[in-house]
């Protein structure tokens, strides 16, 4: 309890800088073994990017349906290459359309879907097929490649105005060390997607781009703090790691209960929405924010901050940290100062205050 205390407190001296290297070592395996597994094992798109149709039918608990028979049947609609998936009362079917059969799709022509839709209902209820239970969806590639080539274009954008935002409200360095831990997060989230083969949708890609949004908030709220602590390199004789140190301890709390509050939501997201009301959608959004709040997290004090430090003791100017550091020093005692000062001077001391007469009631 004591140290639970502490920390609400903001009282903890944990010394991060001396296990930054240490952190540094494991996400940087983290970062390998999620470029291995995109270039490995790719990314599952979804049906918005790589274009193509999906089916799902809901199935009788009776019928102990099997993909080997799924796939049987569609063998002559040339789709024996589909992706099936039966189980949990739902036979889901993903298969690529060729550029003929998508031709005839944009035209209006659905008698190629018509087809596998009656079929599938067959298969899920040969006693009474029901074509209107099964789920169609159908899209064209062109539409996930415009998408993303507008993303690219917009994260381009992005980074170029957040970099030069933090250059001129906080230090080039930390601007560096900000997208590094932005990058940072979005590697790991998008490698562990691709591990696990969890699909890529349009709304894990809103995800991911709130993930950007937290990650750059949390990073920024550890900046400011080192900035404003900046005046004791010359009060108290401290080093610029110790300053990052004490700043990193000051805020701790400040990130933990901020990510507690924003990963709250999304495991209730994750369970009720997804688990206990089956809302896929759902799923892939919250599972995103859920990776991506927590590595946002790490990497704002274990990634962001050593970066920046780093750059700083190497490329800065002790000089100029120092008078910068005075002027905020004395900007401060002055503020004080001012403050301590009661409300009536006289303007020549060596004169006592004239004594106040009593009114006459």
């Amino acid at each position: 309890m004591s140290r639970l205390r502490r920390m609400y407190r903001n009282e903890t001296s944990v010394p991060f800088s001396a296990i930054w290297v240490k952190v540094l070592l494991v996400s940087s395996a983290l970062i390998l073994v999620s470029v291995i597994g995109l270039f490995v094992r790719n990314l599952n798109l979804g049906l918005e990017f790589e274009g193509g149709g999906a089916w799902e039918v809901p199935v009788p608990e009776d019928n102990d349906l099997q993909a080997d028979e799924v796939r049987d049947a569609l063998r002559p609609l040339g789709l024996a290459d589909a992706r099936i998936q039966t189980g949990g009362g739902v036979l889901r079917v993903r298969t690529e359309l060729t550029e003929a059969v998508q031709d005839q799709i944009d035209d209006g022509d659905k008698d190629v879907v018509q087809s596998i839709t009656e079929v599938l209902a067959e298969l899920a209820n040969p006693k009474n097929p029901d074509t209107e239970s099964v789920s169609v969806s159908t899209a064209g590639p062109s539409w996930g490649d415009e998408i993303t080539d507008k993303a690219v274009k917009a994260l381009i954008v992005f980074f170029v105005i957040i970099a030069l935002y933090i250059t001129v409200r906080l230090r080039w360095e930390m601007a560096v060390g900000a997208l590094i831990a932005v990058a940072h997060d979005i590697v790991i989230t998008v490698g562990i997607y691709a591990l696990f083969q969890l699909e890529v949708t349009p709304a894990t890609v809103i995800a991911f781009l709130t993930i950007m949004g937290y990650s750059l908030y949390d990073t920024l709220v550890v900046f400011d703090k080192v900035r404003d602590n900046e005046h004791r390199l010359v009060n108290s004789k401290l080093s610029y790691r110790e300053v990052v140190d004490q700043a990193l301890n000051q805020v701790l709390m400040r990130s933990v209960n901020t990510s507690i509050t924003s990963v709250l939501p999304v495991v209730s997201v994750l369970i009720i929405g997804s688990g206990v009301m089956g809302a896929v959608t759902l799923r892939e959004f919250a599972l995103a924010l859920l990776i991506g709040l927590l590595i946002g997290t790490f990497s704002s004090l274990f990634v962001a901050a050593p970066i920046a430090t780093w750059l700083r003791e190497r490329f800065g100017n002790e000089g100029d940290d120092k008078g910068r550091s005075y002027r905020l020093s004395e900007a401060v005692k002055r503020k004080t100062s001012a403050s301590s000062v009661s409300s009536y001077q006289p303007t020549n001391p060596s004169i006592p205050p004239r004594p106040r007469k009593n009114k006459r009631r």
